[in-house]
C-alpha cells in the first residue's frame, strides 16, 4: 500500500495533516538540503511528537516521495503547450527551474517513478505530448532520452552551484585559481583538444547549454517520430 492510499488519522489532539508535515518538511530541505529533514526535526517544526507523525508518515522515505510530489505540481504549465516539442521543452525547463528553487530535487530526479498525483500528471502530460506521433515504445524511449539529458543536466548544474558554496569561489574564481596549473598542463603538448577547447571555445552560462543541448535532443527525437500504421 502507497501513503497515497493510506488513510490519514482521523483523531488530531492538535491540528496535524500530510499538507503540513510535506510543507514543514520542504521548507526544511530548501534550508538544508535533505540532510536537514527528519522525522524528529519535521515534528519540532511543528510542534508535534516525532511519533505522531509515524500515523501520517511510516518512513522517510515515503516522506521524500511525498515531498517530490509536491514541488512536481510546480512543473506542470497553466496552458497546454501548441506542440509536442514545445510541451517536452516546456516541462524540461520547468524541472530545472523547480530544482533551482528547491536544490534537493536534484538529489532524487531519475529514480523510479513518483506516484502521486502530480507525478503522474508530470508523466501523462510527458507522454501524452507524444501519443498518435509514433508507436508506444518509440515514445517511450524519446521520453526517457530526454528525461536523462535534463536530469544530468540539471544535477551537474546543482552540483556546481554547491561547489561554488563549499569552496567560496565563483566558477570564473576557479578557472583563475586553476589557470597557472592548466596553462602548464597544456602547455605539454599531450592534450591537443583539450588545448583548443580552452582557447578557442566559446563560455556560456548554465541556462544558455541547457536550452542548446536540449535542442540537440529534441532534434534527435523529431528524426525518430514516424506516426505508427493506422
Amino acid at each position: 500500500m502507497t501513503v497515497w492510499d493510506r488513510p490519514e488519522p482521523r483523531t488530531r489532539p492538535v491540528p496535524l495533516d500530510r499538507e503540513r508535515i510535506v510543507a514543514a518538511a520542504v521548507a526544511l530541505a530548501d534550508e538544508g538540503g535533505l540532510e536537514a529533514v527528519s522525522l524528529r526535526k519535521v515534528a519540532a517544526r511543528l510542534d508535534a511528537g516525532p511519533m505522531r507523525l509515524y500515523g501520517y508518515i511510516a518512513t522517510k522515505e515515503e516522506l521524500f516521495d511525498l515531498m517530490v510530489d509536491e514541488v512536481q505540481a510546480e512543473i506542470l504549465p497553466e496552458e497546454p503547450p501548441a506542440d509536442w516539442r514545445e510541451a517536452l521543452g516546456v516541462l524540461a525547463h520547468r524541472t530545472r527551474r523547480t530544482a533551482l528553487r528547491h536544490e534537493w530535487l536534484a538529489d532524487l530526479l531519475g529514480g523510479r517513478p513518483t506516484l502521486g498525483p502530480n507525478g503522474l500528471a508530470v508523466a501523462e502530460a510527458t507522454l501524452g505530448a507524444l501519443d498518435g506521433l509514433a508507436d508506444l515504445d518509440t515514445a517511450m524511449r524519446a521520453v526517457e532520452t530526454v528525461s536523462a539529458y535534463f536530469t544530468g543536466a540539471i544535477r551537474r548544474e546543482i552540483a556546481n552551484l554547491r561547489a561554488e558554496r563549499a569552496t567560496g569561489l565563483s566558477k570564473h574564481d576557479w578557472q583563475r585559481a586553476s589557470g597557472p596549473y592548466v596553462t602548464r598542463m597544456l602547455a605539454t603538448g599531450r592534450f591537443p583538444a583539450l588545448t583548443k577547447a580552452v582557447y578557442d571555445g566559446t563560455d556560456v552560462d548554465a541556462e544558455t547549454s541547457f536550452a542548446t543541448g536540449l535542442d540537440w535532443v529534441l532534434d534527435a527525437v523529431a528524426a525518430k517520430l514516424t506516426p505508427p500504421p493506422a
